[in-house]
Order: structure tokens, then C-alpha cells, then sequence
């Protein structure tokens, strides 16, 4: 790895589409364990990578997309547009043409949102696939999805535009990792293809739950202890932060089963409930089907050890946070990272925080003080594990015109040959 990274640069991002595979398999497991009928769909939002998009083409699986090139990627990667789901609010007319010329399901928004797609079927005389996108009662403040009131409206229009609009089902966005909230969502959107059915459209019996099953990145013990012992001496300038991913929590396929398995109606599981009325799921998992998929190396610039006078060090990596970035607003990615060498001849706890190489003040890839094993050195290198699911990309900028870090796919040898890696390029060649 040290060779690949001084040639390509840091940071390096490295991303593993065997495990991503390994992910989806799992998933399909636990929902063929609980007998649901469902579809998955990779929310391309959680990572860039053109690899994981072919690595869903390979499995059959579709792809969430929310912008055109989004779309035009999953496309070229080899997912079939009806195998597409396109989602986010308010879509332009280039997103929905795309979406309607090449057969995907859209997530409507809106009524405003449904007349215009309406339109864009119409010009170009296809029938597009709908979902409505409901806001339901748990979340009634979300800026996304149909109040109740819109909602009616729209599912009695459906019909009238039957013969350019398919009316497939009802889909929901939901923030956090709540399994009863998105079980009791999920029933929700069963009332309301039960709904659309009575008022005349048949064809909607697809319910989509979206994403939202958590990543578990430490054992549960050992995180219910980092949080009582939490206090913001721990971390740079006694910086304070108010919220964490729940880095140990569920596994996204116990999440899943709980889900699934859930009281519903007549006294069945949500499962059972579902198939009662010929419900299909959607299932869109993002962080949960990169979850150990790609991993981040940074190389270490500069170690400023103020230990004598603030009791820790200082080290600067080349590259920056906007590299490795928790998604939640305030916060820190909490892992701590590998040190690859250090001082052999040293072995003593080395607390240190990792700051990037921009004049920001700000810029740091982890505020708390990690207790290396040995200290840290100019040119050690420093790596972040598990960092696929929305850390790599979501936030990465050329800021002081530092070109973006590039990825490098690496897939394990067969009988016995090394591992093979090649750059991750859009549209490139079929592995």
C-alpha cells in the first residue's frame, strides 16, 4: 500500500467491491430468512466508485440515484434503467427526461413535481413508473414528501393520467436509525397502496422503506463506554460535540429483520402483513452495503508534539477532513486510525490529533486525542478503516487547487496470485 501511495498521492482511498458484494448477499439472505419479497437498491449517493455500481449490474441489483449524472453513471455501469430507482425532490426536466426515456421508477415529491413528469411522459408519449413520496406522521417536519392532504390529491390524479403515469407504489424519507419508525412508515405506505388500488390504480403495490440501516463499527459495549466517559477535554481546543453516528449499534441485517419482523396488522409481522395485501418492498442501503467496502491512507507531514505543554501532539497528514467527514452536522469520524510504522524502539501511548494540511483552522480529520501505540513520525502513514459508506466523497473539495484524492480498486487474487488494483474511472473498461 505504502508503494501506492507514493505514487498516486494522499490521501488514497481504496475501496473493496468484493466486500460490498459480500454486503448485498448478506442482505438478500436475512430478507429471504424472513420471507420478503423485495428489491435492492444501492444508494449511489454513499459513494462515487463506479466499481460498487458494477459490482450491482454483476448481482442484479438496482441503483438510487438522484441526479443526471447519477443516472447516466448507473446507466454506464451496467444497471438497466428499469432496474434504476431516481429519487430527491423537486427532479429538473433534464433528470426526468433521462428517467422516462430510459424506463426508471421515480419518486415524485410533489403534486407540482407529479404534473411536470407528467408532462415529460406525455411529450415523449412513454409511460413513466411512479412513487409517491409520502411524509408521514412520525416526521410530518421533513422537507421531503406529500402531506396527507397532497397525497389524496395525488393518488385520485393518477388515474386521470393513467395513460403516460403508473402509479407502482409509495416510497418515504426518513432521518435516523429507528427500526419502529420505519416499520410503522412502512405500514403507513400499505394503507395507501390498499388506498390507490380502490381508487383505481392497480399496479401499486410497491412500498420502498429507503435507507437508513445503521453500520455497526464497534462493539456495543465498548461504545455504551465511550459515551459515558465522553467529555471535551478529549478532543483539540476542548472542542464539544452534541451528536454521533451510533457507531455501535444494530448490524444493518439485524436492523432489517427487526424491521421486517415487526407487529403488524391481524396480528402478523410487517412481512406477513405485506404479503397479505401483495406488497413488494424497496430496500435502499447505502453506508450498510459499504460497510468494511473501502478504507482511507493518509501520509504523515509534520508531528508537533506539544505533550509539555498540552499534554498531546499535534499531527498533520497531506490531504485534509473534507477527505474523511462525518455526514452528521458537528461531528467527528470517531475510528481510530491505524499508524503504519512509527518508532519501533518506542513503545509508550502517543496522544495525538490528526489535522490536515489546509490554513484552516477547523481542518481536522479527527478532533479527539488518539492514543497511538508508538509515537508518530514524519512519513508514517495513518489509515482509516471502513470509510466507504459517505465519508470518502460526500464532502471532498479542491480547495487551495489540491486535485481530489483518486481510488484504487483492489479484488483479491485466485489460487494464490497477489491481489490485482486499477484506478476507479467512470465508465471504465469491464474488470
Amino acid at each position: 500500500m505504502e508503494s501506492l501511495l507514493d505514487g498516486l498521492g494522499s490521501p488514497l482511498h481504496v475501496v473493496l467491491p468484493e466486500i460490498f458484494e459480500e454486503n448485498i448477499a448478506a442482505l438478500r439472505t436475512t430478507l429471504s430468512d424472513v420471507g420478503v419479497d423485495a428489491d435492492i437498491l444501492f444508494a449511489k449517493k454513499a459513494n462515487k466508485a463506479d466499481c460498487y455500481v458494477r459490482s450491482a449490474a454483476r448481482l442484479g441489483i438496482g441503483v438510487d440515484v438522484a441526479s443526471t449524472p447519477e443516472l447516466v453513471g448507473a446507466l454506464s455501469g451496467g444497471v438497466p434503467g428499469e432496474r434504476i430507482g431516481v429519487s430527491g425532490p423537486e427532479k429538473d426536466d433534464t433528470l426526468h427526461g433521462l428517467a422516462v426515456q430510459q424506463g426508471c421508477l421515480v419518486a415524485v415529491d410533489s403534486l407540482s413535481e407529479l404534473r411536470r413528469l407528467a408532462e415529460t411522459a406525455t411529450r415523449a408519449r412513454r409511460q413513466v413508473r411512479v412513487l409517491l413520496r409520502s411524509r408521514v406522521a412520525s416526521q410530518l417536519r421533513s422537507r421531503f414528501g406529500m402531506t396527507a392532504e397532497d397525497l389524496h390529491v395525488a393518488i385520485g390524479l393518477c388515474p386521470e393520467l393513467a395513460e403516460f403515469v403508473k402509479l407502482c407504489g409509495f416510497s418515504v424519507h426518513l432521518v435516523g436509525y429507528s427500526t419502529s419508525e420505519r416499520s410503522t412508515a412502512a405500514r403507513e405506505l400499505i394503507d395507501h397502496c390498499v388506498d390507490a388500488r380502490r381508487r383505481g390504480s392497480p399496479a401499486a403495490r410497491l412500498v420502498n422503506i429507503g435507507g437508513g440501516l445503521p453500520v455497526r463499527y464497534v462493539d456495543p459495549g465498548c461504545w455504551d463506554e465511550f459515551n459515558q466517559r465522553n467529555e471535551p477535554a478529549h478532543y483539540h481546543a476542548n472542542k464539544e460535540f452534541r451528536d454521533f453516528y451510533p457507531y455501535g449499534g444494530q448490524s444493518a441485517t439485524a436492523a432489517l429483520r427487526e424491521i421486517m419482523t415487526s407487529p403488524a396488522d391481524g396480528g402478523q409481522s410487517l412481512a406477513g402483513w405485506a404479503a397479505h395485501h401483495g406488497i413488494r418492498f424497496m430496500v435502499e442501503p447505502g453506508r450498510a452495503a459499504l460497510d468494511q467496502a473501502g478504507f482511507t491512507i493518509f501520509r504523515v507531514q509534520q508531528v508537533d508534539d506539544r505533550r509539555d505543554a498540552d499534554d498531546y501532539a499535534i499531527v498533520t497528514v497531506a490531504g485534509s477532513s473534507f477527505s474523511v467527514s462525518e455526514q452528521w452536522f458537528n461531528s467527528d469520524y470517531l475510528p481510530d486510525p491505524l499508524l503504519l510504522a512509527g518508532d519501533p524502539a518506542v513503545e509508550e501511548v502517543f496522544p495525538a490529533c490528526v489535522a490536515g494540511s489546509t490554513c484552516l483552522e477547523n481542518d481536522l480529520v479527527t478532533w479527539r486525542k488518539v492514543g497511538f501505540p508508538r509515537p508518530v513520525r514524519r512519513g508514517d502513514h495513518l489509515v482509516y478503516l471502513n470509510t466507504a459508506g459517505y465519508q470518502m466523497d460526500s464532502n471532498e473539495s479542491p480547495f487551495h487547487d489540491a486535485p481530489l484524492p483518486l481510488k484504487v480498486v483492489v479484488r483479491l487474487g485466485t489460487g494464490g496470485s497477489p491481489p490485482r488494483w486499477r484506478l476507479d474511472r467512470i465508465r471504465a473498461d469491464t474488470e
